[in-house]
């Protein structure tokens, strides 16, 4: 049987893990790259090697991963996500203050790499390539960068760009879901492997605002989200958090309610 290409953008976190996870039970012979751009939350990149090793030893098959180091490039980019001198904001995800841990351009310099990737693989080995992302609904609202038009206008130009670019797809598979969404999907593929749900999303990082041991925050809107996401699956996150689990928790609800009641006083 004539092996199937997916190149997958894997940050570490909880989505583009969940991602791996679901491209590897669909059968892909999946190359990772993972970015290095100056992020703060850098022990992303550290958590995604455990999960490496992890789901490599245990599914016994092989992963190539590289990890691309283009800080000196974005070293330039305004964000809270990456400027020591920018606080990264606290509270609703879709809060107008979350607009400052955007990094200007970042997705399309990122997928443009990555196609590249994926339109080489599939010359050398005269296949068709997936390039794979997990962007999804949840972050259209303040990362426009996310969205569908956005992705559509992208890979147009790479085909207007490239020879033979009919040998790359783009494949979205989380754009219309949201954060419960791609929990489900991640523990239906750790079923189907019979692998540790909590072992895999214990070893990602959502956190934009981790301490230095590794403790998420619990308060950035990466965090309320995912927090969120897991008290709706109805499960208890495994990630470390600063205050723990339980105040982690009461502490994304009470943010929830306070946007949703600003939200309606705003609308009236």
């Amino acid at each position: 049987m004539k092996k199937k290409y997916a190149v997958v953008a894997v940050s570490g976190g909880m989505d583009s893990t969940s991602l791996l996870l679901h491209l590897l039970r669909e059968g892909y012979t999946v190359k990772v790259v993972s970015f290095y751009y100056g992020q703060k939350h850098k022990i992303e990149l550290e958590r995604l090697k455990k999960n490496i090793e992890y789901i490599t030893n245990s599914i016994k098959t092989k992963i190539d991963h590289n990890i691309i180091d283009i800080s000196s490039v974005m070293k330039y980019s305004s964000s809270a996500l990456t400027k020591e001198s920018q606080e990264v904001p606290k509270g609703h995800y879709e809060e107008e203050q979350m607009k400052a841990t955007v990094v200007p351009n970042r997705n399309a310099i990122f997928t443009s790499i990555i196609y590249s990737y994926a339109l080489s693989i599939a010359l050398e080995t005269n296949s068709k390539v997936i390039l794979a992302l997990g962007v999804h609904s949840g972050d259209h609202a303040i990362y426009p960068d996310c969205r569908p038009e956005f992705y559509e206008a992208l890979i147009n130009s790479f085909k207007i760009g490239n020879w033979e670019s009919e040998k790359v797809e783009l494949y979205l598979p989380y754009l219309n879901g949201d954060k419960l969404s791609i929990l489900q999907d991640a523990d239906d593929s750790c079923k189907e492997f019979s692998i540790d749900f909590d072992i895999i999303m214990g070893n990602t990082c959502t956190s934009y605002d981790p301490t230095e041991d590794g403790l998420s925050s619990g308060k950035t809107g990466s965090d309320i989200e995912r927090i969120l996401a897991f008290y709706e699956f109805g499960r208890k996150d495994p990630v470390p958090y600063v205050n723990g689990w339980e105040y982690a928790l009461e502490n994304a609800l009470k943010v929830k309610n306070d946007y949703e009641n600003k939200s309606k006083n705003q609308n009236y």
